[in-house]
């Protein structure tokens, strides 16, 4: 004899299971909140000791002697914001580039290989990246680049102290093109799909106006898709700031406040992945409270990317 449930029962148990999955659902994003916060706060109470040591001189200036336990964090905060943004300035127009030719440019049979190949660089690790900047990147950079950007660039008026230094190679140049290297796959790979997403109707009445291929590209697909846009170039952003490897390989390591994008600098991770294993006492607390910093800076970065995006999607009307 076959026994039917009753119609409250099952409602009961549909309520019961919905809360459950609720629950789960909210103690996955508190384990994430509290991984986070426990992840800052232990590193501001790690450096501690330095903050009391230094006070607020430890953000703004520029002294980094742990002989004399001096320490400023102004330089590797210029290092990894600069490298950033040199890394940004390269990645975006290329990753736009990359996006648009496999949407709209490439034949059918080409997109396939070209967007995988592309999406296998995201898989290389960074210690890779790096290698491939000391042994290939740099020899280029010291024999064809710097001597360039020294000649033709370095007598330009207010930006020509940027390219003037010694032709060594390694720098925050060369640091912010490996970085650019590396975000675009990440980059190009949300552009593409995003773009994507334009429908095909739009596209082909641009077309039959006699729209150019660049200006379907700026008037219909870039404002279809600007809010998704801006957050994978975030994305990017995101990984430049905290990459570490590829960047100590590049970047010279040196603590020396310089304008120069020719000269050896550092950044916070760089700076934390060389000197932490040999650290002690104060030095070590003055590295933990710099990965402080570096949750402050990328913080910041994301916050101003929520900002933006929220700007757009009230002009959307959303």
């Amino acid at each position: 004899m076959t026994t039917i449930a009753l119609p409250a029962t099952r409602d009961h148990k549909d309520a019961r299971n919905d809360r459950l999955f609720r629950y789960a659902l909210v103690a996955t994003v508190v384990f994430v909140l509290l991984a986070l916060a426990g992840a800052a706060l232990s590193m501001l109470w790690g450096g501690r000791h330095a903050l009391e040591a230094s006070g607020l001189d430890f953000f703004f200036t520029a002294d980094w002697n742990p002989v004399e336990n001096r320490y400023g964090a102004l330089v590797p905060i210029y290092g990894t914001v600069v490298t950033a943004i040199i890394a940004m300035v390269i990645a975006i127009p290329v990753s736009f580039g990359i996006a648009f030719f496999l949407t709209e440019v490439a034949p059918r049979w080409l997109r396939g290989p070209v967007g995988t190949a592309i999406e296998l660089l995201a898989g290389i690790p960074s210690i890779i990246y790096g290698m491939w900047g000391l042994f290939v990147l740099v020899p280029v950079m010291t024999t064809h680049v710097t001597p360039w950007a020294n000649e033709h660039l370095g007598t330009l008026p207010l930006v020509g102290k940027l390219f003037q230094g010694p032709p060594i190679g390694i720098g925050m140049l060369t640091a912010g093109i490996v970085l650019a290297i590396m975000v675009i796959p990440f980059i190009s790979s949300v552009m593409r799909e995003v773009f994507l997403t334009v429908p095909t109707r739009l596209k082909e009445s641009a077309y039959a106006l006699g729209s150019t291929k660049w200006e379907v590209s700026w008037d219909i697909v870039l404002p279809y898709t600007r809010s998704a846009v801006i957050g994978g170039i975030f994305l990017g952003l995101g990984r430049a700031l905290g990459e570490t490897m590829a960047v100590a390989f590049v970047i010279g390591n040196s603590t020396r406040f310089t304008a120069s994008l020719l000269e050896p600098g550092t950044t916070i991770a760089a700076l934390i992945a060389n000197d932490f294993g040999e650290a002690t006492e104060t030095y070590r607390s003055a590295l933990l409270l710099l990965g402080f910093v570096l949750f402050i800076v990328t913080f910041i970065v994301l916050a101003i990317a929520r900002l933006m995006l929220g700007h757009l999607s009230r002009r959307e009307g959303n």
